[in-house]
């Protein structure tokens, strides 16, 4: 009897030696791998700064990063920055680009007790990814059509050009969300014939300039001001459209030209007059909802499209898509907020669930093709076997200026 206690108190005892140091694991360590410098003034410094703000928000959270992994950095490999992450002890990382969809599939494979969340991306969404890979990504389809909306409420020419990186389904839908967005505030909020508005894009070639491998970015928003635009949208992760736009105001202020720029919730104080408005990611509640699945063990693999809150859009806990009003926007801000209402309300009925609004029929791409007939609202996303889809936009859509691939 007693060499039976003796067992049952040694098996407790070893059980609490097994359970102890994980419930004494205050520590956890995630990884962001950044495409751009934390510092850009947009799409990776949002990520940092959403990364900072979830190790503030949880307790024993530690960040480690690497950044400005591109094909401009030679000395360091995706590889081998996560290989660096690794080793500072990172249990969860964050690969903040769809420009690493394909090298975080095999990072993921590589290191199986890590967890990697990729942002943007459809490996979890397609069953392709590993199970401990997921994906992670704001909807930012509302964001851009606000966006095109702020430009046809300004433009005086008629002519709108957007500066894009390189192209790709998520560049494509984006873009032609911006189009829809000014297409239909040209018409119901300036009162002009849609037919007439001029909306051209121009891609550089990745998400930032890349002397020798891209196009110039500081040039093309010069091409496009010299052919008579005078509203520049962003889709590239850095600042230039409105550092261009505003020196160019700057130089003849009798002949604004405005901007639309992207990613950063800051950028306006870039140029601050003639900024219409930034949409923007929000990840902080994101990425605390994400570390505290992941320390308290919960995380399961998803695939996660997140829109904005529209109860308080620019919320950094609720919301994962926001808009920063500008200066730029004068007494229009006016019609741009009663636009945003619109968006509102359509979102907020479900029987709009996993679709957006404008995205409704008669919608052509560029080749003729019919993407949705009269009364016909494209899902969000599907299998692309199942039929088209906004999430996989393979055209841009007819109207639109400038090359679909």
């Amino acid at each position: 009897m007693l060499r039976k206690l003796l067992l049952v108190v040694v098996l407790v005892v070893l059980g609490a030696l097994v359970v102890l140091p994980a419930a004494a694991q205050d520590e956890l360590v995630f990884g962001l791998v950044m495409v751009g410098f934390k510092d850009d003034k947009g799409w990776s410094q949002a990520h940092y700064e959403g990364a900072v703000y979830a190790q503030q928000q949880v307790p024993g959270s530690k960040l480690v990063y690497v950044e400005n992994i591109n094909a401009g950095n030679t000395e360091v490999t995706f590889e081998a920055a996560v290989d660096e992450l690794v080793a500072q002890g990172a249990s969860l990382i964050i690969t903040s680009s769809d420009e690493f969809e394909e090298d975080s599939a095999k990072a993921a494979t590589a290191y199986p007790d890590v967890t990697f969340v990729n942002i943007s991306g459809d490996d979890a969404y397609a069953g392709t990814a590993p199970a401990n890979l997921g994906n992670l990504m704001g909807e930012m389809e509302w964001g851009k059509m606000i966006a095109g909306c702020a430009a046809a409420l300004a433009t005086n020419s008629g002519k709108v050009s957007y500066l894009g990186p390189l192209i790709n389904d998520e560049t494509r839908r984006l873009v032609s969300s911006a189009y829809l967005g000014a297409k239909y505030c040209y018409e119901n909020y300036a009162g002009k014939d849609p037919a007439t508005l001029s909306f051209e894009v121009k891609w550089i070639g990745f998400w930032f300039n890349i002397p020798g491998v891209t196009l110039d970015p500081t040039e093309v928003v010069n091409s496009f001001i010299a052919g008579g635009s005078d509203v520049v949208i962003s889709g590239i992760d850095t600042t230039e459209a409105i550092v261009v736009a505003s020196q160019k105001s700057q130089e003849n202020p009798d002949s604004p030209v405005y901007a639309v720029p992207y990613d950063y919730a800051g950028s306006c104080e870039l140029g601050a007059n003639i900024c219409l408005g930034v949409p923007y990611f929000i990840w902080g509640g994101s990425y605390v909802r994400l570390l505290n699945a992941v320390k308290d063990g919960s995380w399961t693999q998803s695939w996660d499209l997140l829109g904005p809150d529209w109860s308080d859009l620019n919320n950094v806990d609720t919301s994962a898509v926001g808009f920063v009003f500008g200066e730029g926007l004068g007494e229009k801000k006016a019609q741009l907020e009663s636009f945003i209402a619109e968006l509102s309300a359509y979102a907020g009925d479900e029987a709009n669930a996993n679709t957006i609004f404008l995205w409704s029929g008669p919608l052509k791409y560029q080749d003729g093709t019919e993407v949705a007939a009269e009364g016909v609202t494209l899902p969000v996303i599907q299998p692309e076997a199942d039929g088209p889809s906004v999430w996989y936009t393979k055209q841009l859509l007819e109207g639109l200026i400038g090359p679909s691939s």
